[in-house]
Order: C-alpha cells, then structure tokens, then sequence
C-alpha cells in the first residue's frame, strides 16, 4: 500500500507540472487577451464563413434544379421561398456558431499564442496589429479580393462552365435523372451526321 508521504509527494510533484504548463503572467495573459480581441473579426468571419458556405453550395444546386425540373411559372416563387430559409438557416445558426467559435478561441488560439510567443513577441504582434498600415490593409482586403475573384471568375468561366456541365450530366446519367429516351435519341442523330457529310462531298 502506498504511504501517505509519498502520496503527497506525488500529489505535489503532479500539481507543480501542471502549474508551470499552466502559468502565464498576467502581463502576458493581458497581451494574449487583446489579440484575441483584435482578431475577433477574423473569427466571426470564420463562423460565418461554416454557416453560411454549405447554404451557399445548396441554394447553387437549388437553382440548377429549378431551372431544369421546376415549372417555368412556378421557379421564381420556388426560389424565393427557398432563399427564406436559407436566410432564416443562417439567421438561426449563425448566432450560436458565432458565440461558440468566440469562447473555443482562448482554450486554442489564446494557449497556443501563449505558449508560442514570448512577452515581446506579443508586444510586438499587438502594435502590428494596432498599426496603421494593416487597420488600412484590413479594411482595403475585402474590397481587393472582391476585384480579384471577379476577374478570376471571368478568366476562368471558359474552363470551369464546360466541365461543369459535362459533371453535371455525368452525375444525372447516373442518378438516372436524365429523361427517358434522351440516350435513345441523342445517339442516332450522332451517327446520322457522318452518313449526311460524306453525301454532300
């Protein structure tokens, strides 16, 4: 049986490494504190950006679906009514991920910054991001990245939007979505075009 000197020993070894895995100085902590404030932003953003982009990938199925399935007289109807849930969805969610993302940061960023930076290098970090060249970066960013997504988009659409297309029916074909007859008819005329060339030579 162990005795209690040397449970208490253990007890106070054990206490002591946790302490010094533990203790941050309150300077330093002070430190780690405000550039999790400063960075909030970027974690709202974040949240946002989990909530809000699978509704994003739905609403851009959603709205190949109605221009293919739908009644031409009922799609706009359809596709406001799905845009309101998609905005109560992120009304709903948004607010709760938001909240959860903000109190998981000191456990996570603020431990990490903590553990990796010294009290200098937090100094250091702060009055970056304090400064104003990155105030004016950040505010310009999105404004920047917005330019250059739209030109990306325009450069790109030549590439993405045929095999986009090609995928889509792919995956049609192979949901059997594609209507009935549409590979009957499609490779007739395919193998009726040869024949008619070389009649006109």
């Amino acid at each position: 049986m162990m005795s209690r000197k040397l449970l208490c020993a253990m007890l106070l070894a054990l206490g002591a490494s946790a302490q010094a895995q533990t203790a941050v100085s309150p300077a330093k902590q002070a430190l780690v504190d405000k550039l999790l404030l400063l960075q909030q932003p970027g974690i709202e953003m974040a949240a946002r950006s989990i909530v809000e982009r699978p509704a994003a990938q739905m609403m851009q199925e959603v709205g190949r679906v109605l221009q293919t399935q739908a009644p031409a007289d009922k799609r706009e109807a359809l596709g406001k009514n799905i845009e309101a849930d998609a905005k109560r969805y992120v009304d709903e969610t948004y607010p709760p991920v938001r909240e959860r993302a903000i109190g998981l940061a000191p456990s996570t960023l603020g431990a990490a910054m903590a553990d990796k930076f010294t009290e200098d290098e937090l100094k250091q970090l702060v009055a970056w991001f304090e400064s104003p060249v990155n105030k004016k970066f950040q505010q310009l960013s999105g404004e920047m990245q917005s330019s250059y997504m739209q030109k990306l988009m325009t450069d790109v659409r030549p590439i993405v939007e045929p095999k986009l297309r090609e995928l889509e029916q792919q995956v049609r074909t192979t949901l059997g979505a594609a209507a009935p007859g549409t590979a009957g008819t499609a490779a007739p005329k395919a193998a009726a075009k040869p024949p008619a060339k070389a009649a006109s030579k």
